[in-house]
């Protein structure tokens, strides 16, 4: 999962891939999933999820399209645990017990 975010969030740019730039991410994503469309979904997912209203959103879907064009499978649920964790994440931690 960590490859998978890393090489999608490395390859994903501002602006439109050029055909070279998308066909070595495409290729390297399907690589590192190996036939796990699973995976790729969790991760573009999780992208989207994370990534709304966030300045880095263009940069995120940028990743995210990558996962899906590499082959990711269903996206919605992962892309609901995404925003879970995005609310989550301005929480302060719960230690449990008593003061």
């Amino acid at each position: 999962m960590a490859q998978l975010t890393g090489e999608a969030r490395h390859r994903a740019r501002w602006r439109p891939l050029t055909g070279e730039e998308e066909a070595a991410a495409l290729a390297e994503l399907r690589a590192l999933a190996g036939g796990r469309a699973d995976l790729l979904a969790e991760v573009a997912g999780i992208f989207e999820g994370t990534s709304e209203g966030e300045p880095d959103e263009p940069l995120a879907r940028s990743a995210a399209r990558l996962c899906r064009m590499a082959g990711a499978g269903a996206i919605p649920a992962w892309i609901e645990e995404g925003r879970s964790r995005s609310a989550n994440a301005g929480r302060p931690p719960f230690f449990g017990g008593r003061p």
